[in-house]
């Protein structure tokens, strides 16, 4: 068993967010899915609907290994060379 002190601070991360899209005309819009019933369903209604009113390309899913695990990062690198965004579910 390893205890962990609550107390300590953590180590610090410089989190910042994307700046926002200023258009999604013409947009490669990527797909992550958790892998859970549905959520394939829910990523290509949603990515179908915006393709249709933007344009733009819609990436084949990419699939999490772990649904309660955060993405590694090899598969957010791997889709950010190729998407302009990204659109995850999580189904079930």
């Amino acid at each position: 068993m390893q205890l962990i002190d609550p107390t300590v601070p953590g180590k610090h991360s410089d989190n910042r967010r994307a700046p926002p899209l200023q258009t999604l005309d013409g947009l490669t819009i990527g797909l992550l899915s958790n892998g859970k019933l549905n959520a394939d369903n829910l990523l290509n209604a949603t990515a179908n609907q915006l393709q249709q009113k933007f344009g733009g390309k819609i990436l084949p899913i990419v699939y999490k290994a772990n649904p309660s695990a955060p993405a590694p990062t090899e598969t957010l690198s791997g889709l950010s060379v190729e998407a302009d965004y990204l659109i995850t579910a999580t189904g079930d």
